[in-house]
């Protein structure tokens, strides 16, 4: 068996030594294409680390640190430059100080000097808010699905800019805590269309609601849009119809939601109080197709 397996190894050996020279070309392809290939698992090394420092610096507030995985040039989905991206992270740490942020890496593309990274993220923190002369704990949960761009500069990877397939947020007080609420907004929608946002509230007996649901255009500094506060209808269902700005600019809808108890407060007397607040934020893309142009 030892013998018939040199015997193959030489004729294979001899077989090469044949048609080498005809195939010197397909040899060299395949050369650079190994060599390409272990060039991409580098890269996406070293883009991963690059990502995991983005989570390890945010979660640590580390506002340098986390600058300096950002391009100078870095605009975000929402048209934000570096400047005015960073303004906002600071006022996010200001506003919650205990946040914490998790990342989730689902892929990574490579193209040479260029590279993309879908991901999954979610933020944790907590708040207090007084109500009614009474402080009420909250907490926030925020959750995303998008893609970092990356670039190489000066031999380091850098973030370029983002996109934001859909993103979701809830700021909850009090008893909202412990009630499913669901804000539905279309993912996608084309500049001038018209869409519709859905709220809906698994109420618990003895409560009542009322709340809202509005639209904001992702500017800076935010320009917040006049609410309508309505009673939840009996279905506990609430809708609104929108028309998505024709800026091409990406939009926010916003649900305000605030829940009442009553209890009985002696012989026939009932008391109504503010059991909690809610917020809830879905994102809604304005596709424009000049702006994906310039990012492709």
């Amino acid at each position: 068996m030892k013998k018939l397996l040199f015997i193959l190894i030489l004729g294979l050996l001899t077989a090469g030594n044949v048609y080498l020279p005809a195939q010197a070309g397909y040899f060299s392809e395949k050369k650079a294409e190994f060599i390409q290939n272990y060039q991409d698992k580098r890269a996406e090394k070293d883009i991963r680390k690059v990502l995991e420092k983005q989570n390890k610096f945010a979660s640590k507030y580390n506002y340098k640190g986390l600058s300096t995985l950002y391009a100078p040039d870095f605009k975000s989905a929402d048209g934000f430059t570096k400047d005015v991206y960073f303004s906002l992270i600071k006022e996010t740490w200001e506003s919650y100080p205990d946040i914490v942020y998790t990342i989730d890496i689902k892929n990574i593309n490579v193209d040479k000097d260029k590279a993309s990274a879908d991901v999954y993220e979610t933020s944790l923190a907590t708040s207090t808010q007084i109500a009614e002369g009474v402080q009420i704990f909250g907490e926030l949960h925020s959750y995303s699905n998008g893609t970092y761009y990356l670039k190489k500069v000066d031999g380091k990877w850098l973030i370029c800019s983002e996109k934001v397939n859909n993103e979701k947020s809830y700021l909850k007080y009090g008893d909202t805590r412990f009630i499913n609420m669901e804000l539905k907004s279309p993912e996608k929608v084309k500049p001038g269309e018209y869409y519709t946002s859905t709220l809906n509230i698994d109420l618990p007996e003895n409560a009542f609601v009322i709340a809202s649901i509005g639209r904001d255009v992702i500017t800076y500094p935010q320009e917040k849009s006049e609410e309508i506060f309505r009673k939840l209808p009996d279905d506990n269902i609430l809708e609104r119809m929108f028309y998505a700005n024709n800026d091409g600019k990406n939009e926010f809808n916003v649900a305000s939601v605030g829940l009442s108890k009553s209890e009985s407060a002696g012989v026939g007397k009932i008391r109504v109080y503010l059991a909690g607040i809610a917020f809830i934020m879905t994102r809604v893309n304005v596709e424009n197709e000049v702006k994906d142009a310039e990012k492709d």
